[in-house]
């Protein structure tokens, strides 16, 4: 069972958005996912109260998630889903850290600013340095989120040069600003049961999602096993402070 931690040390970078689009994607690829809410805002929280019989039949979210609790969660659910997914604070805390020396797979979200792009080399310096102290190489994207269409600005090819820089993968899909990706938190819906009468382009961020969630799939399957039938461990090494 893989453990995908989705991670950037500054809010607002459109984790959780990530986090939303990409679960509910995989769950509609036939994958049963956990997702655990470490992030105290519990935005995904509250848009999974809020969606009652609108719910993914394969997803879930477990609320609350702390630094106590993490290791306890991800074993709970090791023989029970295909895939754990864990959301994080969107500021530097220990919590981090921990999270990824229990994961498979880390996506780093961020949208076209210096700040987004700190905040995600914190990341990655994070996952460098375990790689030091343990020789563990935890595989890493970053996804770039509520991107015009149509405008490239100065500061998204900033981002785009730091990453190449540190020689980070990036996801050839980014997350397109939509409405639709704003109004389901809102609305209690996924992209799937809002009515497109109210929703302005909701085929075109459904196909956003789903063209995310494959290429993501196609990460997974890359460096993770995936399925009821080959349940793996999730890694325990912790960081060394």
């Amino acid at each position: 069972m893989p453990v995908v931690t989705f991670a950037n040390t500054k809010g607002g970078a459109g984790k959780t958005t990530a986090v939303l689009l990409i679960a509910t994607e995989l769950a509609r690829m036939g994958l049963r996912i956990a997702v655990l809410d470490a992030d105290p805002q519990h935005w995904i929280s509250r848009w999974h109260q809020q969606l009652g019989p609108n719910c993914p039949e394969r997803l879930q979210v477990v609320p609350y998630v702390s630094a106590a609790s993490l290791e306890r969660e991800i074993k709970r659910y090791q023989h029970v889903v295909d895939l754990v997914v864990v959301d994080l604070p969107g500021h530097r805390s220990p919590l981090i850290a921990q999270a990824l020396g229990y994961s498979n797979y880390v996506l780093i979200p961020a949208q076209g600013s210096a700040m987004d792009a700190q905040g995600a080399a914190n990341v990655i310096d994070l996952l460098y340095y375990l790689q030091d102290k343990t020789g563990i190489r935890v595989p890493h994207s970053v996804v770039l989120t509520r991107i015009n269409p149509i405008i490239t600005t100065r500061a998204l090819q900033g981002v785009k040069a730091l990453m190449a820089e540190k020689r980070v993968h990036l996801l050839a899909t980014p997350i397109v600003e939509r409405a639709a990706f704003r109004d389901v938190f809102s609305c209690g819906e996924t992209l799937y049961t809002m009515d497109p009468r109210h929703v302005s382009n909701l085929d075109r961020a459904q196909e956003n999602a789903q063209m995310l969630g494959r290429e993501v799939m196609e990460r997974l399957m890359r460096f993770c096993t995936i399925g009821a039938a080959a349940v793996s461990e999730p890694q325990t090494v912790r960081m060394v402070a």
